[in-house]
């Protein structure tokens, strides 16, 4: 994840990763951005809780967005010490965050424009001039949590952590600021990616009947929350380990009684029934080999690469043929993409994050000759790049489904494998 990646490097060496930014993806913004700190709210290190506020004052509409990052619930994934599958900012949120490259090239949805990239053009998005909140992640709990615990070095050589797993009470502060802040909302989206897309899910509820916008939107970027009723099912030793851990309960409490706390990914059922008039939609890659690895791999270390994504691909089609029972549900679920380990369709760039239906292998010899060249893989049905999903999603109210099927068209890509290669290496500098 973006944001699992310490900002380590000298501020020259930093300079240099904005610059190899600035010139593969013409984002980030210049934003007057507000930075605001709430008494009583605080990092997992128990320091200042900090978020950002945009004040449009063009538009009455409202981005919430939630930063990713990992999660953890071990002394090694909030130390930092379990490398990639370790929770982001252990150290806390420094004042000016907003203006690290982390956050300002996080995600286009933010930045109001998908980035151009040489040879594409910078792209409006729905989003644009829009007023934002942007909650930084800090707690290792998907901003959903509501506990302190103790963490013990399992080697027995550092000290003793205390965590402080607030994500869940910072936002019911945050909450209570913008409602006054911001007391006639049109359009609300309520998104985030990754840690952040399991906490635009959980805390979709409470965010919207607080508001009240006019209309409401949730979009869960690879962060979902997957049906777990009981132990046979994939992802129910994550959830019974990050409710008990987290202090998740207390936000549960906050939930109507159609919502199970038995079965965290029933959150998806009660906001689909009792907010049938809002537009719920989930976004991921079906290859994503980094989430997966947080909900499989962190309690199974034998397994490998693919078993892990064969794991996510039966969570993903369970919560598919969920979401599929309700009308106001929409997803856009692309195969892979060599950015990030296929991981969040809605980060840096929207290059390669669209979708199609029918992507199969050319079928016709005379084929291989059409543009784009080198590619083994056309789209035999429509072709939906994500800044088209969100246009019609938001703008049209429209709904849409397209799971992609298992294809190489990304990996074919010839400017793909020229671009993917220096976004992986940005990321990792940063």
């Amino acid at each position: 994840m973006i944001t699992a990646m310490l900002w380590s490097a000298g501020p020259a060496v930093a300079q240099d990763w904005e610059l190899l930014l600035d010139v593969l993806v013409d984002g980030g913004n210049d934003y007057a951005w507000e930075q605001i700190e709430l008494d009583g709210t605080v990092c997992g290190d128990g320091s200042q809780y900090k978020f950002y506020v945009h004040d449009s004052a063009t538009s009455d509409n409202l981005l919430w967005y939630f930063e990713g990052g990992g999660a953890c619930w071990t002394w090694e994934g909030c130390t930092g010490a379990a490398g990639v599958l370790s929770a982001a900012n252990p150290n806390g949120i420094p004042d000016d965050y907003i203006f690290d490259l982390r956050a300002q090239f996080a995600t286009p949805i933010v930045n109001g424009a998908d980035p151009g990239i040489p040879l594409r053009s910078r792209t409006d998005l729905p989003t644009k001039d829009w007023d934002i909140v942007f909650m930084p992640y800090c707690t290792g709990d998907v901003h959903t949590g509501d506990s302190v615990v103790v963490y013990e070095d399992p080697a027995g050589v550092e000290p003793d952590l205390t965590w402080n797993h607030a994500g869940g009470s910072n936002t019911l502060e945050v909450i209570d600021y913008m409602a006054d802040r911001f007391p006639d909302i049109g359009k609300l989206l309520v998104s985030g990616y990754s840690a952040g897309g399991a906490g635009t899910g959980s805390n979709y509820y409470v965010i919207r009947t607080a508001l009240d916008p006019a209309q409401g939107y949730l979009l869960n970027d690879s962060g979902p929350l997957y049906p777990a009723p009981d132990a046979t099912f994939n992802s129910r030793e994550l959830h019974d380990t990050i409710t008990t851990q987290w202090g998740v309960s207390n936000l549960f409490d906050l939930l109507p009684d159609s919502f199970d706390p038995d079965d965290y990914g029933t959150i998806n059922d009660m906001l689909s029934v009792e907010l049938p008039d809002d537009q719920i939609a989930y976004t991921a890659y079906s290859s994503d080999y980094n989430y997966s690895r947080f909900s499989y791999e962190s309690f199974d270390a034998s397994l490998s690469q693919s078993e892990t994504l064969d794991l996510w691909q039966e969570d993903q089609a369970l919560l598919l043929d969920q979401l599929g029972d309700y009308d106001n549900t929409s997803w856009h679920v692309p195969w892979e993409r060599p950015i990030n380990d296929s991981h969040c369709t809605s980060i840096i760039t929207f290059i390669g994050s669209h979708a199609c239906e029918q992507m199969e292998k050319k079928r016709r010899w005379w084929e291989y000759f059409e543009w784009p060249w080198g590619q083994d893989y056309k789209c035999y049905s429509e072709f939906v790049p994500m800044e088209t999903f969100l246009e019609r999603w938001i703008e049209d109210d429209e709904i849409s489904r397209i799971e992609e099927p298992e294809n190489g068209y990304n990996d074919d890509d010839i400017g793909m494998s020229i671009v993917a290669p220096l976004i992986n290496e940005a990321l990792a500098g940063i």
